[in-house]
């Protein structure tokens, strides 16, 4: 990891103790910038599935109906009775907001330019490539087996391994069962890749959105996919849009005790394309500060990827080449991800 010494960046927490009224210019985007185009009837379409019958075979089949056409029609869907207590997503949220409460230079200590470090505290986006910067602080650590990682995590605040842990492990748990019943959902055997799901890669993305003095001139970040299978987030207030396949931004509704999940492009490559992978993006408020925790999930870093061979045939030849999330770091590690996507590169023609 880099001494805090080869990098220095000003926090959004830090700005907002500076700016009171306007933001720094750095922060505008520019004017075409993205509106929101949603309204509260667009709260209608977003799929809400409940799992308390996701152990029960005789519910099976239609739960896995529920999850086809919430990944077919948007790439998107709130869970609800996912076996994860309410408690102890509040308790994840809460250390997230002691992690970024604590003095700056302590923080600092995580800070680093490196996108392969397995622990980096930053801001925006990647601040090091980033032309114009995002509302956005955030610690990234992976998880995955949570024994080779999490000595690596902040000591302090001092309940921050404990909590951010057992919600960590209580979530991949989650996601193995969801991976499950979206390769049900494209007809594959529920285990397929089953040894690359549980040996695979689980990166914590723990973000603070501080309030925004104008929040119309800025993002806390910009419309992206997710490079995975399955990312699947915990967030303290609204503030998280969705594009659907007319382009049009939704806003997902906060909802006590669900958690929202979204296909990465790794899961639309494994479904040669049936499934897509769903642009994002997340805005800001004037009066709240806004916390998330998004669980990305992936095969291990230097798994190469590509589609399910059953889903491969004379009417649907392959759509991709083979990837994996290495790859994709390195991608990223030099270009903005306002610039391109990486699932682009992989696209056959």
């Amino acid at each position: 990891m880099e001494s805090k010494g080869d990098i220095s960046f000003t926090s959004v927490m830090a700005v907002t103790q500076t700016c009171q009224q306007n933001i720094p210019q750095q922060y505008v985007l520019p004017p075409q910038r993205p509106k929101s185009t949603f309204v509260d009837q667009t709260f209608t379409i977003l799929p809400v599935i409940d799992l308390s019958m996701i152990d029960h075979p005789a519910h099976r089949s239609q739960l896995i109906d529920q999850v086809h056409a919430a990944c077919n029609q948007l790439g998107f869907f709130q869970v609800i009775n996912h076996g994860i207590p309410t408690s102890l997503m509040k308790d994840a949220l809460d250390s997230a907001e002691q992690f970024f409460d604590l003095p700056s230079d302590e923080k600092m200590s995580f800070a680093s330019t490196d996108v392969h470090n397995p622990v980096r505290y930053g801001t925006s986006m990647n601040h090091g490539t980033d032309k114009v910067f995002y509302w956005r602080d955030f610690i990234k650590h992976y998880a995955n087996p949570i024994s080779e990682w999490i000595h690596l995590w902040p000591s302090n605040p001092p309940t921050y391994k404990e909590k951010m842990g057992s919600y960590a492990k209580a979530v991949n748990v989650l996601q193995k069962k969801l991976t499950e019943v979206v390769f049900e959902s494209l007809g594959l055997n529920a285990k397929y890749l089953d040894d690359d799901i549980k040996e695979g890669s689980q990166v914590m993305a723990v973000n603070c959105y501080p309030f925004c003095p104008e929040p119309d001139l800025a993002l806390g970040m910009p419309p992206h996919t997710d490079y995975g299978t399955l990312t699947i987030l915990n967030q303290s207030h609204q503030g998280l849009e969705i594009m659907d396949r007319d382009k049009n931004w939704h806003s997902v509704p906060y909802i006590k005790g669900a958690l929202i999940v979204q296909l990465g492009d790794q899961l639309e490559v494994i479904s040669n394309g049936r499934y897509k992978s769903i642009p994002h993006r997340a805005i800001l408020n004037v009066q709240t500060k806004r916390f998330s925790i998004a669980s990305l999930h992936s095969m291990q870093l230097d798994k190469k990827v590509g589609p399910a061979p059953e889903l491969v045939d004379e009417q649907h030849p392959a759509a991709y080449k083979e990837g994996s999330f290495t790859e994709f770091l390195d991608y990223i590690s030099i270009k903005s991800l306002t610039e391109g996507k990486y699932i682009d590169m992989l696209k056959i023609p």
